[in-house]
């Protein structure tokens, strides 16, 4: 056993990015952010605030968390900030994901 749970080092690899993942969805309030982008093309923070109920700081610093792991693009026009979700990289998770579990069994 080399430490790695003995995957390829490609996979290893993906699986550290994977964790990064997990860990940035580990809170109810990002969840709900990317359950909102999922459901809409693309909100501006205002929207977000209104939606979650919570502060516009406390989006904003989700969102940084979200941006950060590739989940959320975020483009600036002037003063506003308009997110999107990023489905090619969700789908790169969720594949990777099958794979670790393919791996582990």
């Amino acid at each position: 056993m080399n430490g790695r749970l003995d995957m390829p080092g490609d996979l290893f690899g993906r699986t550290k990015d994977l964790t990064k993942c997990f860990k940035a969805l580990s809170d109810i309030a990002r969840l709900r952010i990317v359950a909102e982008l999922a459901a809409n093309a693309e909100l501006n923070v205002s929207e977000l605030v209104d939606a979650l109920k919570v502060s516009q700081p406390l989006i904003s610093w989700h969102l940084r968390r979200l941006e950060k792991v590739g989940l959320v693009e975020v483009r600036r026009e002037g003063r506003q900030a308009y997110c999107s979700l990023n489905w090619g990289r969700l789908r790169r998770y969720l594949q990777d994901f099958t794979e670790v579990l393919g791996e582990a069994g």
